[in-house]
């Protein structure tokens, strides 16, 4: 899958997403439609951003409507047995949840923030937090089912998280790592973040982020746009 972001004016976007539209001939049937994945920042008439995938797969904004959906697919990821089927578990650090549907109402309602869900064929199979900040994008809780992973989810997610961040005018993505996860680092290095020296504590007394198992903090990481 490849993505390509343009801005828009809302209505250019809405002309531009009928206009995609295309037979479904058997040349299509064989190579998919062109999705049109619209994410629209601030209120109607402000700049729309528009990724284009080659396959049956959309990223899009999350809605109150999708919480139980998200709630179930990131507590697999990161807790208990069926997080163990995948490389991103915490089971080995945490107990009890990674989130909730009241947190992620939170979320949701954050000003400034989004959480971008990635479907193939209408399956939730990823996601990811997004909030900004004033010359930064925060990426958290980057998702992806541990039936799918390995498949190249989480570096789309990543690549519309930072095409939204250029667009915003973003200088660069920030995120916090448990230093434990030597693997899930390694990966955001190959992917041009950096570790910036600098830390944040965990909230250990706070049951709605798990239960500790061990002591732990949060190591930054940044990359530059």
């Amino acid at each position: 899958c490849f993505l390509l972001s343009t801005t828009l004016s809302y209505g250019q976007a809405i002309e531009r997403l009928d206009s995609s539209r295309l037979p479904a001939d058997s040349l299509q049937r064989r190579i998919g439609y062109l999705m049109q994945i619209v994410i629209q920042s601030g209120k109607i008439g402000g700049p729309v951003h528009i990724f284009t995938a080659m396959n049956d797969t959309t990223i899009t904004p999350a809605k109150e409507q999708d919480i139980p959906a998200l709630n179930t697919l990131i507590n697999s990821a990161y807790r208990g047995d069926s997080s163990r089927r995948g490389w991103t578990t915490e089971a080995d650090l945490l107990d009890g949840v990674r989130t909730s549907e009241a947190s992620l109402g939170e979320m949701l309602r954050t000003p400034r923030a989004t959480i971008l869900k990635y479907e193939r064929a209408g399956e939730l199979l990823g996601c990811v937090y997004l909030e900004q900040k004033p010359d930064s994008l925060y990426l958290g809780m980057l998702t992806v089912s541990p039936d799918a992973q390995t498949g190249g989810i989480g570096k789309q997610l990543m690549v519309a998280a930072e095409q939204l961040a250029r667009e915003k005018s973003c200088r660069k993505m920030t995120m916090t790592v448990l230093p434990q996860r030597a693997e899930l680092i390694a990966f955001y290095e190959r992917r041009g973040y950096q570790p910036t020296g600098q830390t944040e504590p965990f909230p250990m007394d706070d049951p709605r982020f798990g239960l500790p198992k061990v002591p732990l903090s949060f190591i930054v990481m940044e990359k530059a746009l």
